[in-house]
């Protein structure tokens, strides 16, 4: 079987994504060693290699959200119900997720405890003793944590009853610092995602159908994976005093008044590792972006029983290892088993050295996404390696624009939407009336949700797509993950 390079494939285990998305997607979690199942019903086992792509995402994040004077916090895992209740529209959006705990140990509790699906009541109740006074303001606080949520349906990654994220919460004196703090963050997610994991994200505010609960507005940033469906990235809302008046929080204001404070929320999870696969990844494994990749260069010396070439590879470790994650395989595997495991793990560069190299003070480099080879001299190898890391991002990311425009649609009217939600995966651009019942009828008829209302609008029409009448803004639709 050959594979997109027109090569005869190295890994015959994954099922290929045109046969079967699905699978393939499983394949590789498995296959690369990213998960295992464990024996809770949807929850997962995030193997070392999965986790050291979270911890580099981790590691990125966390640094950008300082730079901004954001601080890092830690809350319960538990919420009292009667805590949970106070907010009634974010208690009913989540009731259906929640998972409750009833006894400690054999004693029934007097009252529930919500295992968090997400923590604003906790952040609210803190917010209510320490805020006083608007120089208590503001409160930019994050936290890296795991929730709940009781799904029906899960996927490794994408959906599953416990995941690991990233939680910000704040708090600001007026609505407009807590408007720029949300836009600000979507920001932040927007070019993590493109720069550093090299996926393309439409920017947008959610319909007040899709928001958050409990929310005024949710602004997202919505990629396209390969098999044409959408992937909800990252998410930051804004609910202004809402919160704050369901759990008195109150500050002294400049003008000694009683004041409420406007908060907002934001947050990305380990879903974006199921993103990073369905986005870049091929039928030969994972490609990963290099900012995020556990090994960035692995090391295969070629002919290693020969004298000097051991040597050598672990010499050129030491050297890129000051500013690579660089690993050397001097396993006694065939150069083309391990072609084939680091392709599988997506590493972004591979570096072959052999005798003939050795002489020639040379060595090869491979990039994973399109297999090319470049010959590199060893007195420049680590600008060469730099080079090619940062060709292979983007490489990855072009990939990807490329096949969202091709598999973005225009559609003027509802027989249009509907021949291309039949027969045409991907995203639709339609205007919109902005009626609830419209977005409904496009659901249940067509199997479109929508994605967001981007924030660069063009008029792809002037009436709405679904009921024919004025329109008022255009919409991404399409199915989602």
């Amino acid at each position: 079987m050959a594979d997109q390079f027109g090569q005869k494939k190295m890994v015959d285990a994954i099922t290929p994504m045109e046969e079967d998305f699905a699978k393939w997607y499983t394949d590789i979690v498995k296959k690369a060693e990213l998960m295992d199942y464990s024996g809770v019903r949807g929850c997962m086992v995030i193997e070392p290699y999965g986790f050291a792509i979270w911890e580099n995402i981790q590691k990125i994040l966390d640094a950008r959200l300082k730079e901004l004077g954001h601080e890092n916090v830690s809350m319960p895992l538990f919420i009292p119900e009667s805590l949970l209740q106070k907010e009634k529209d974010h208690v009913e959006g989540f009731a259906p997720e929640v998972a409750w705990v009833t006894h400690g140990g054999e004693e029934e509790l007097q009252e529930r405890l919500c295992v968090r699906p997400t923590s604003e009541t906790l952040f609210c109740d803190h917010y209510a003793r320490v805020v006083h006074s608007y120089r208590d303001l503001p409160k930019l606080y994050n936290q890296w944590c795991s929730v709940v949520r009781w799904e029906k349906t899960t996927r490794p990654f994408l959906r599953s009853v416990e995941f690991h994220w990233q939680e910000g919460h704040t708090i600001h004196e007026t609505a407009e610092e807590a408007k720029a703090e949300t836009e600000q963050m979507l920001k932040v997610y927007a070019e993590f995602c493109e720069h550093d994991l090299a996926i393309p994200v439409i920017r947008g505010r959610k319909t007040e159908k899709e928001q958050f609960a409990g929310a005024l507005a949710t602004y997202t940033i919505e990629a396209m994976m390969h098999d044409g469906k959408a992937l909800q990235s990252g998410t930051s809302h804004y609910f202004g005093d809402g919160f704050a008046r369901a759990f008195d929080i109150t500050f002294q204001g400049r003008d000694n008044t009683l004041c409420y404070p406007h908060q907002t929320s934001w947050g990305m999870s380990t879903r974006i590792i199921g993103g990073i696969i369905m986005s870049h990844g091929d039928n030969n494994g994972l490609v990963l972006p290099p900012a995020v990749a556990p090994i960035q260069v692995i090391i295969l010396p070629i002919a290693q029983h020969k004298p000097g070439v051991l040597d050598k590879a672990r010499e050129l470790q030491e050297r890129l290892k000051k500013a690579f994650r660089v690993r050397v395989d001097d396993s006694d595997q065939s150069p083309g088993w391990k072609f084939a495991q680091y392709e599988m793990k997506g590493v972004p560069l591979r570096l072959e050295i052999g005798p003939k190299d050795i002489e020639k003070n040379q060595c090869v480099l491979v990039r994973r996404h399109d297999r090319e080879k470049i010959f590199v001299s060893l007195d420049k190898l680590e600008e060469a390696v730099a080079e090619q890391l940062e060709a292979v991002r983007q490489g990855i990311y072009a990939r990807a624009k490329a096949r969202r425009d091709e598999m973005t649609y225009c559609a003027e009217d509802a027989a249009q939407l509907k021949e291309i939600a039949d027969n045409k995966p991907g995203l639709v651009k339609a205007m919109w009336c902005g009626e609830l019942a419209c977005e409904d009828a496009i659901k249940e008829q067509m199997g479109l949700t929508s994605r967001c209302i981007p924030f660069e609008q063009e008029a792809v029409g002037d009436t709405c797509v679904c009921c024919g009448k004025p329109a008022k803004t255009m919409v991404f639709w399409g199915k989602a993950y």
